[in-house]
């Protein structure tokens, strides 16, 4: 069967089966991905093998500004602190804690284990949205899950990019990668930036509103073409390209903005329902590869993964709530005790002491919220891609472990997305939120 045979196939069976995960009220992707483990079984049929950098290229960009386009600036500027500990430090401590799991119960060395601990590091922006569209969350959980999920990437890529370095015999210095991963970052916000003030410059000055939507369309993939071209943050320039659009399209022409919005969704419901079939394909023909007297163990250090990744990010939120309600108090003790001192009108000190109370405020989360956070750190095609990803070593030889690293990478994911995205609907259900409700 030729290639795009079987894409067409693929796309009529998640356009079909986006109808039935809507009146049945199960996840979507958990149904894409049971259905393509199903037919990845299938004896005649062909598996679509597709190159890992095609697939960040083809997939990132546009699930990725979607996301940007449409969360609230100011919303996301809101509650960065959160989003950050999530992006960066959450997805480090992650790093080492799934590295040290694979070191000691799965017997893999140091730079292996710090490999697959980057791999399977950061929760996917796919996989997330997919989860909790249509659940009644919170609005400011959505941002918090939306935002972290947006900018996670650029940290465990790099790591990934360190870890299999070192693997390669390339010395490491974590000075060095300090350095290199802040000229990502920073090199990617400017690309993004840079991008996004072009567009809004030519979208007030172009009358063909086709060739702004095909423009807003295109821009994401230059982004990030761009941005790996010069060796900085492809998904940061991509992020920020997002977020700074969206900052300022009140400003763009409203028929623009709202063919953009229906053409971006439109394209990334297909993309959607296309790349969680084709990591349940991918899942029989991993199997294969994999000695039988190894299958159970390697199952049973998958769960364990799971469940450190889980624990990890649980502490870190829960540990990150129990910080924010701490500097509530001290703020509001303050305040207390400069009202108590103060006799006269208030003055500008207090005026700036309500104003940091107000915003410790609104960064408060009660513990179903923080649990919800914890529950919804899915992973996705983003560690499946990085997984595909490893090379050969320099002299020709396969390398160590890769087949072992991919088929744990796939089960975690699968194992995550079954777990997490059945149980996030009946935690909601559980909790009962009220959609878009305020938590303080």
């Amino acid at each position: 069967m030729e290639a795009y045979s079987i894409v067409i196939i693929l796309l009529a069976i998640a356009i079909g089966l986006s109808s039935v995960a809507k009146r049945t009220n199960f996840p979507y992707p958990v149904l894409l991905l049971l259905a393509g483990i199903g037919v990845g079984f299938i004896p005649s049929f062909d598996v679509i093998t597709i190159r890992p950098d095609v697939v960040f290229l083809l997939f990132l960009p546009p699930f990725l500004y979607e996301a940007a386009y449409h969360i609230s600036f100011r919303e996301f500027k809101k509650n960065i602190s959160t989003i950050s500990l999530l992006a960066f430090i959450l997805v480090f401590a992650t790093t080492v804690a799934i590295a040290v799991c694979a070191h000691y119960f799965i017997g893999l060395d140091w730079a292996l284990s710090f490999v697959l601990g980057a791999i399977l590091s950061p929760p996917d922006a796919i996989a997330a949205t997919g989860v909790t569209k249509g659940l009644s969350l919170p609005h400011r959980t959505n941002t918090v899950l939306e935002g972290e999920s947006l900018i996670n990437d650029a940290s465990a890529l790099v790591a990934f990019r360190f870890a299999v370095a070192a693997v390669a015999g390339t010395a490491f210095s974590p000075l060095q990668a300090s350095g290199l991963f802040i000229v990502s970052l920073a090199g990617g916000g400017l690309l993004g930036l840079l991008l996004a003030r072009i567009f809004v410059w030519l979208a007030k000055h172009l009358a063909d509103y086709e060739v702004i939507v095909s423009l807003n369309l295109l821009l994401p993939f230059l982004a990030y073409l761009l941005a790996e071209e010069f060796y900085v943050s492809g998904v940061i320039a991509v992020v920020t390209l997002g977020l700074t659009i969206s900052r300022y399209k009140a400003r763009l022409p409203e028929k623009s903005i709202a063919q953009s919005k229906s053409v971006l969704q439109t394209v990334v419901f297909i993309l959607n329902g296309l790349v969680f079939i084709l990591i349940g394909l991918e899942f029989p023909q991993i199997l294969k590869s994999i000695p039988k007297n190894e299958f159970v163990s390697l199952i049973v250090c998958a769960f364990l993964i799971f469940i450190v990744a889980l624990i990890i990010r649980m502490m870190v939120i829960f540990y990150h709530k129990a910080m924010m309600k701490k500097r509530f108090d001290v703020a509001n003790n303050r305040l207390k005790n400069f009202n108590k001192e103060q006799l006269k009108f208030p003055n500008h000190r207090h005026l700036r002491y309500t104003l940091r109370l107000e915003e410790y405020r609104s960064q408060l989360f009660d513990t179903k919220e923080a649990f919800i956070i914890g529950w919804s750190g899915m992973r996705g095609i983003v560690s499946l891609a990085a997984a595909l990803s490893l090379p050969l070593i320099n002299d020709g030889s396969i390398f160590p472990h890769r087949n072992k690293i991919i088929f744990l990478t796939v089960v975690v994911v699968i194992i995550m997305l079954v777990v997490q995205g059945l149980g996030l609907p009946l935690l909601v259900k559980w909790f009962k939120f009220e959609k878009h409700k305020h938590v303080l």
